[in-house]
């Protein structure tokens, strides 16, 4: 259980809510497979596996949620194809063109028909809740991704107080001036990717990836006028990352130090495993991210 992406927000009021009362609240709304006219579903899963019961997977004071959704499989190639088919057909029989407006009603028709036979595939949505901290951590980098399990919540429990977390310093600013000094302040490292942006809503873009950052070409594109929107970072050694200009911190990876940590483990179980992965994973965050906001000036 290693979260990937760290979409983060911070709870702006507290959140009165018990892990009995969340997870009656979850159940109202757990996952049902598509059915067979619908084009998609979302529900709550429990975390553990389809085994498990619990909706809601407490370690440490930190409540962890999976939300599945499934949605049916239609390549466009196939349905333009029956479409094309159809409109042929019925310019043949009728000999009259079909219009636009005819052709998208087909389309719907078409989709319908064919949504019965479709392949379904499924994805699961981690997000996990640390209500002493004031916490919102989502296991996505992706606005739609983000969008779908905070809707969902919001919907399930009525409230969702939460809003990405706000600093006093520009983001860019900050990390475009580690790499003109060429170091990362104290507990950092500078990692080997960065992207790199001009001012102004055509700007070009120059994204780099395994590449000294203290090199001359990076060199060049910060005397060019060129602002750091998203840098590679190591923190203590124990986890690397990109963070982003919107503090969406991507592609984490908790390194060796870290996972070796669990080697001494005296139990194979899956569920235990998983615990104690959770667990760390979020002990390492509960670090990090508050020394985050600490390098852009601390919360606005």
């Amino acid at each position: 259980m290693w979260f990937k992406n760290l979409s983060l927000f911070r709870l702006v009021e507290p959140l009165s809510l018990s892990i009995e009362t969340l997870a009656t609240q979850l159940e109202r709304r757990a996952f049902q497979p598509c059915p067979s006219h619908q084009p998609s579903t979302t529900g709550w899963t429990p975390p553990l596996g389809r085994k498990a019961r619990d909706q809601v997977h407490a370690v440490a004071g930190r409540w962890l949620l999976c939300l599945r959704t499934e949605e049916k499989v239609l390549p466009p190639i196939v349905v333009n194809q029956a479409l094309a088919e159809r409109i042929a057909l019925i310019e043949d029989e009728q000999r009259r063109p079909v219009r636009r407006r005819e052709k998208q009603d087909l389309r719907d028709q078409l989709v319908q028909e064919l949504l019965p036979r479709a392949l379904t595939r499924s994805r699961l949505g981690y997000v996990y809740l640390d209500l002493a901290t004031g916490w919102l951590v989502v296991d996505s980098a992706s606005p739609r991704g983000v969008e779908e399990i905070t809707g969902t919540l919001r919907e399930t429990i009525g409230s969702l107080p939460i809003a990405p977390p706000k600093v006093k310093q520009s983001v860019a600013a900050v990390m475009t001036a580690w790499l003109v000094e060429g170091q990362a302040p104290a507990e950092f490292a500078l990692g080997d990717s960065c992207e790199l942006r001009e001012g102004g809503e055509t700007g070009g873009v120059v994204r780099c990836r395994g590449q000294d950052l203290t090199g001359d070409e990076i060199r060049a594109h910060l005397d060019a006028g060129k602002q750091v929107t998203r840098l590679g970072l190591i923190w203590n050694e124990r986890l690397a990352f990109v963070l982003d200009e919107a503090l969406i911190v991507r592609r984490v990876q908790f390194l060796d130090v870290v996972r070796e940590s669990l080697l001494d483990m005296a139990t194979d179980s899956p569920e235990a495993v998983f615990d104690a992965e959770f667990a760390l994973m979020t002990g390492e965050l509960a670090l990090l991210l508050p020394r985050l906001l600490e390098l852009f000036g601390g919360e606005a």
